[in-house]
């Protein structure tokens, strides 16, 4: 039996620290004892749809008008040289260009009871067209992929702020004292990196808890130092009330001494609580042994091109059923060019394709079948488009902002809807145009949470994540 008595204090700490360090700042859970724990469960600001979120990011920037938005005239106008004022060309000559029309590479049909037009590129996610919820006039800031995934993960381009994730748990604590609130799947360390999964200047129980990268199998993805070989559960409770013993006696002296309260201090005491807790529930919740044939074969784990996603979207419905709040399932890779991002060979989007629609198209089936849908919201979709025309005259397409599309599917958003248009060429948002402070404002209105009243005071000034614009989009809203 371990002794605690044959241990210093800074032995202690350090010993401590090799078990704990990885999960200090992991997202936090409230613990017994703890009555004012940050992240106890809150009362939303309105009547909330969602419980929780499942946001599906394809880094890159799916094309839209090769997938969702049926655009007929790129057919008739294919190889002919029009004017268009695209982003990047407004950004660098502060005028357009010309430009060769290029048609979808992939057919179009129509599909479902809503007869909406969707192409090839995604035939599995098309048999579930009638519970989407398309905004197909979205636009957003920034021309670069790292601009516009810090867009799209925080509402800043170039400003350190809160990503969307530790907003929600920020605003509405976590179903699960043994988990994380706020759970990241495979993120990129490209393009914001850590920051597109931070709490910035929230307090630290807010920020993200990663689970695996790019470039490591899912299979092989685990929380490290979840589990302690070295010591038994008996062992490790008593190592975890001396520490923490110590730590509360260190708060009450600063209280004593009239220091004001620690925030990361207090960070890490929560999370030496949580990792416990964890080493008990999460290796259950990460083994996807116990799921069925027919479970594993639905989102295609075991097949070479679909395993890996496959097995992210299983672990997404997992944390979703064991109360995680907000979960990201990212298809990147840890470049600054990332997977959807083909400038000069679009047949590669069909590979992309691959890998993710079964996986999506399961974890669609799989929540409704299990009713969690009504109560899930689910997002899909990355940090901007593609441009409708041939990029240097090649065989691909360079990033478009100015009007893509996303879709959105579960509870309080309107199944097989289409919301918001582009132009005739799919290029611009004309119609409904949606920015994506709206879409992120909408996201948190379906949680309950109003995104002018969920504000953080930092530097003399109220923050929030859309800024100081966003609008709720109540035409999608069931």
């Amino acid at each position: 039996m371990w002794n605690p008595t044959s241990f210093s204090r800074r032995r202690l700490l350090q010993s401590t620290a090799c078990g704990f360090g990885s999960l200090a700042l992991a997202g936090l859970l409230n613990k017994p004892g703890i009555a004012a724990s940050p992240l106890a469960s809150k009362i939303p600001h309105l009547p909330a749809k969602a419980k929780r979120v499942i946001f599906l990011f394809m880094a890159g920037g799916v094309s839209q008008v090769d997938s969702f938005d049926h655009k007929p005239l790129l057919d008739k106008e294919d190889g002919k040289s029009r004017e268009f004022n695209d982003a990047r060309n407004l950004a660098r000559n502060g005028k357009g260009a010309p430009a060769r029309v290029m048609k979808s590479l992939w057919k179009f049909n129509q599909h479902g009871k809503s007869g909406k037009w969707a192409s090839e590129l995604f035939p599995a996610m098309c048999e579930h067209v009638d519970d989407l919820c398309f905004l197909h006039g979205m636009h957003t800031e920034g021309v670069a992929h790292g601009p516009s995934t810090l867009f799209l993960h925080t509402g800043s381009t170039t400003q350190i702020r809160p990503s969307v994730g530790s907003w929600v748990t920020y605003g509405l604590g976590t179903e699960n004292e043994n988990l994380p609130g706020f759970v990241t799947l495979s993120p990129s360390m490209g393009n914001g990196g850590p920051r597109n999964y931070g709490n910035a200047f929230l307090p630290s129980v807010f920020q993200g808890t990663a689970i695996g990268k790019p470039g490591i199998p899912a299979k092989d993805a685990k929380i490290r130092y979840l589990l302690n070989e070295r010591r038994n559960d008996l062992e490790e409770r008593e190592q975890l009330d001396l520490v923490q013993a110590l730590n509360r006696e260190q708060i009450s002296a600063r209280a004593a001494r009239g220091i004001a309260a620690d925030t990361e201090l207090d960070a890490v005491i929560d999370s030496y609580e949580l990792a416990y807790r964890m080493q008990q529930f999460a290796p259950g919740i990460l083994d996807l042994a116990a799921e069925s044939q027919e479970t594993l074969d639905l989102y295609g784990i075991g097949q070479k091109e679909t395993d890996n996603y496959g097995r992210q979207c299983l672990m997404a419905r997992r944390l979703a059923e064991s109360g995680v709040r907000y979960i990201q399932v990212n298809y990147s890779d840890n470049s600054n060019n990332p997977a959807w991002d083909q400038h000069s060979n679009m047949p590669k989007h069909g590979e992309h394709a691959k890998a993710v629609d079964r996986p999506i198209a399961g974890l669609l089936a799989d929540l409704k079948r299990r009713g969690l849908l009504e109560d899930t919201l689910v997002w899909w979709g990355g940090e901007f488009g593609r441009n409708p025309f041939a990029e240097k005259n090649g065989t691909g397409r360079d990033h478009n902002p100015d009007g893509f599309t996303v879709w959105l599917a579960g509870a309080g958003v309107k199944p097989g809807f289409s919301y918001g248009a582009t132009d005739e060429f799919g290029h611009m948002a004309v119609e409904n145009k949606t920015h994506m402070h709206d879409l992120h404002a909408t996201v948190l209105h379906l949680l309950g949470l109003d995104h002018l009243k969920l504000t953080y005071n930092f530097a003399g000034r109220n923050f929030r994540l859309t800024d100081v614009a966003g609008e709720v989009i109540h035409p999608i809203l069931t």
